[in-house]
């Protein structure tokens, strides 16, 4: 497994030969959650990185289970000397923290209200070369499976002509994701799969080319699930597997229905936030 050390923070070449000079705020992150993952000890084990293209347009679909998904998924880009521009909610760009470095790094703005907006950005940057991530489930799935998948990555690779390459990432939930206090722990071994690219076929509709996605990503997160190195260390550690691994998480159907309580505003008040859950306050509204 690949643990981030200091020589690959101040690596020269770490993002290709010439790299755009308006990347510089993105380069300078990824130097940060570098120093970050090399402080906390995070064992990576990050495979199907030569699925992403080295030039063109993409999309990276991935699962979503943590709240810090996309700086692991970045990972899977930078040996392809890729920066995956992320869709997030408009509200991280409004923030008077986050927003200027959101937009430094040209991510996309998504405001659910008016999604088009979105969309259009979204496929201009793929029309225009870039790797786009998604995170289809639009929201962090509690039962740690994946749940149905909104349609617009699908809709955006026909319409842009670029291929999806689907995506797992496991084990950061255990450090930060819903429902749990964070644990700044160390030594967390982090899995991030990416898969051969699906390309939309001559005449494909949505809705198949959804399910081929969904269907990849399913498998490569049963595969990192599988492979993963370390198991609860007792009952009170399962809440991270999900039921069907023996896991205490909820199953899909009482997640679904747990969600559907939560955006009703039926569910259990939040409890009193810790200092790391302040901090990371913004990272919980994606």
């Amino acid at each position: 497994m690949y643990t981030a050390s200091w020589r690959d923070v101040v690596r020269r070449d770490l993002f290709g030969a010439s790299p755009s000079r308006r990347d510089r705020p993105y380069r300078f992150v990824v130097r940060l959650c570098l120093v970050v993952f090399h402080l906390f000890r995070f064992r990576f084990d990050v495979r199907g990185s030569q699925h992403v293209p080295v030039s063109g347009g993409a999309i990276i679909c991935s699962n979503h289970v943590s709240f810090f998904d996309f700086t692991f998924l970045g990972l899977g880009a930078i040996s392809q000397h890729r920066l995956v521009r992320f869709m997030a909610k408009s509200a991280v760009f409004d923030h008077w923290f986050a927003g200027p470095f959101m937009r430094a790094m040209r991510h996309i703005p998504v405001d659910r209200k008016a999604g088009a907006a979105a969309f259009d950005a979204a496929v201009r940057a793929l029309k225009d070369g870039e790797v786009v991530g998604v995170f289809p489930e639009a929201t962090i799935s509690r039962s740690f499976t994946v749940k149905d998948l909104k349609a617009g990555a699908a809709r955006m690779a026909i319409d842009a002509g670029v291929p999806i390459i689907p995506a797992a990432v496991w084990g950061g939930h255990r450090v930060a994701t819903k429902g749990h206090k964070v644990e700044l722990r160390r030594g967390v071994p982090v899995m991030v799969f990416l898969g051969a690219p699906i390309v939309p076929e001559p005449g494909e509709k949505v809705q198949p080319l959804l399910r081929r996605t969904r269907a990849a990503m399913e498998a490569l997160l049963e595969e990192a699930q599988r492979d993963y190195p370390d198991r609860p260390a007792g009952p009170e550690e399962s809440w991270w597997l999900p039921a069907r691994l023996g896991g205490t998480a909820p199953t899909p159907e009482e997640a679904a229905v747990a969600d559907s309580a939560r955006a009703a505003g039926h569910g259990p008040k939040a409890p009193k936030k810790t200092l790391p859950e302040r901090v990371t306050g913004l990272l919980r509204r994606r």
